[in-house]
C-alpha cells in the first residue's frame, strides 16, 4: 500500500485534521540502500542498537551511511534490554556533537531512540529488525522509569526504513508477535468506542476504520507469515507501520491499545519486580485479548446492577502494595489524580446498555480468537503455563491501575468487583 500517501494533512469529519510529522517510509526489500540519500544533510551519526540487531543490519546501513558513522551504542545482547534510566543515560553519554541518530531494532530500540530524540532535540530514524510491534510510527515511546510503565509523549522517527529481507529474518516469535499485536486491535478498538459512549471520550470513525482495515488485512496471513513468505511480511509491517500513524492521527494510542495492553503492562511490570521474564510483548498482547474477551463475554451474560460495587479504600490500598509493591505508591497517585473510583459510571452504563451491549458483541468471541492464534503457533496453554491463576485474576482486578484510561477491565470492576472471571 501507499503508506506516504497517509503522510498528509487530512481534514477529518470529526472535526480534527489529521496530520503524522514522518517524512519517510519504506517498506520494501533492501529498503536500507534509501539511507545514503536520506542521510546526505547529516554529518555526525549516532547508531543505536543491541548486540543482535546490529548483528543483522549493522553492517548493512553502515555500507550505505560510510563516514558520517561517528559514534556507536550497542548493548548487550544477552540479556533483555529495558528502556530505562540506565539505557537512557547509555545513549546519552554519546549525543554530543551528533546530528542524527540512527536507531536499528524494534521495540525497546525504537522507545528509547523517540524518547531521546524527543527531550533531546535529536532528529532520528528508524531501521526496523522485526514485524514485531505498531510503535515505530506511534508519538508515545513506551518507558519503564522509577519501576513504572509510562508512556510520554514523544516524536515520530523521520524515517522508517523496513527492509523485507531483514524483517523475514526475524525470529519466529517476533513474527508471531507482530501479528499477535494487530490480533489485539479488536480489543482496543472495542475499549474505545465503549469509552465513547460512557465517558463521551472523543472517537474518530475514520481512525477506526483505518485500524481495522489493517487487522482484516493481516488475519488471513498466519500460515505464510510462519513460512516467512516475503510478500506476507511486508503486508504485516504495513500494517503495524499504519495502525502507528493511526495513533499519531489520534494524538494518543487509542486506537491501538486497551485492556489487552493493559493486561500485558501488568504481567511486564509485575516481572521485573518479582524477577520473572514476561512473555513478548505482543504475545501476551494476543493472550490478554483472549481475556478481555472472556470479561466481555461475561458481562454480556449476566445482568447490570443497579448499583456500583463499593470501593473499600483500605482494602484497595493493601491489595495494591501487594500486587504491586515498591510501584504501589505511583499507581495509587496516578489513580487519584484520575479519580476513577470516586466517579458513578451506573447511570451512563443504565442509560446506555443496549447500546453497551452492542458493542461488546461486537468482538469475536473467545474461542474465535483463540483459533486465530492458533493458526500462528500461538497457544493458550503456554499463557496459563507461564502465568499462575493468582496472577491473572490480580491482572484483571488491578491491570487497570496502571494506566489513566478506561476500558472495559473498569466496567467489570464497576459491575462486579473482584468478583472472579475465569
Amino acid at each position: 500500500m501507499n503508506i506516504q500517501k497517509l503522510l498528509t494533512k487530512i481534514d477529518c469529519s470529526c472535526g480534527k485534521t489529521h496530520f503524522c510529522d514522518i517524512k519517510y517510509v519504506f517498506v520494501e526489500n533492501n529498503a536500507v540502500a534509501h539511507l545514503g540519500d536520506i542521510c546526505k544533510d547529516f554529518s555526525n551519526i549516532l547508531i543505536v542498537a543491541d548486540e543482535n540487531t546490529y548483528g543483522v543490519a549493522g553492517e548493512k546501513c553502515e555500507k550505505y551511511i560510510g563516514s558520517k558513522v561517528s559514534k556507536r551504542k550497542i548493548f548487550s545482547g544477552k540479556k533483555i534490554l529495558v528502556p530505562n534510566e540506565e539505557a537512557i543515560a547509555g545513549v546519552r553519554e554519546n549525543l554530543e556533537g551528533i546530528d542524527l541518530i540512527v536507531g536499528i531494532g524494534s521495540g525497546v530500540i525504537q522507545d528509547l531512540c523517540k524518547y531521546i530524540s524527543f527531550y533531546d532535540k535529536i532528529p532520528y530514524y528508524i531501521v526496523a529488525t522485526a514485524p514485531s510491534m505498531d510503535g515505530y510510527a506511534s508519538s508515545g515511546a513506551a518507558m519503564i522509569t522509577d519501576g513504572m510503565k509510562v508512556t510520554y509523549p514523544a516524536k515520530v522517527p523521520d524515517a522508517i526504513i523496513a527492509d523485507t529481507e531483514v524483517l523475514k529474518g526475524a525470529p519466529i516469535e517476533m513474527i508471531k508477535a507482530g501479528y499477535g499485536d494487530i490480533v489485539g486491535k479488536y480489543s482496543a478498538l472495542n475499549d474505545w468506542k465503549l469509552s465513547r459512549v460512557v465517558l463521551g471520550e472523543y472517537f474518530c470513525e475514520s481512525i477506526y476504520d483505518l485500524t481495522d482495515d489493517m487487522l482484516k488485512k493481516t488475519l488471513p496471513l498466519a500460515q505464510k507469515l510462519l513460512q516467512r513468505d516475503e510478500e506476507s511480511i511486508k503486508t504485516l509491517t504495513e500494517a503495524l507501520v499504519v495502525v502507528g500513524i493511526a495513533m499519531s492521527f489520534a494524538g494518543n494510542s487509542r486506537p491501538a491499545s486497551g485492556s489487552e495492553h493493559h493486561l500485558s503492562h501488568f504481567f511486564e511490570i509485575t516481572g521485573i519486580i518479582d524477577g520473572n521474564e514476561s512473555l513478548p510483548h505482543g504475545i501476551d498482547v494476543a493472550f490478554s485479548t483472549v481475556i478481555t474477551t472472556k470479561i466481555r463475554e461475561k458481562i454480556l451474560n449476566g445482568k447490570f446492577p443497579q448499583k456500583q460495587y463499593s470501593h473499600d479504600e483500605a482494602e484497595y490500598k493493601s491489595e495494591m502494595n501487594r500486587v504491586y509493591t515498591i510501584v504501589s505508591d505511583g499507581c495509587i497517585a496516578l489513580q487519584d489524580k484520575m479519580g476513577y473510583y470516586a466517579k458513578d459510571r451506573m447511570p451512563a452504563y443504565l442509560e446506555n446498555e443496549d447500546e453497551i451491549r452492542k458493542i461488546l458483541a461486537e468482538v469475536p468471541s473467545a474461542d474465535e480468537i483463540v483459533a486465530m492464534l492458533s493458526s500462528i503457533g500461538l497457544d493458550m496453554k503456554d499463557f496459563y503455563n507461564k502465568y499462575p491463576a493468582e496472577k491473572i485474576a490480580d491482572a484483571i482486578k488491578y491491570a487497570k491501575d496502571l494506566k489513566d484510561r478506561y476500558t472495559v477491565l473498569w466496567m467489570y470492576y464497576d459491575l462486579y468487583g473482584t468478583e472472579a472471571v475465569l
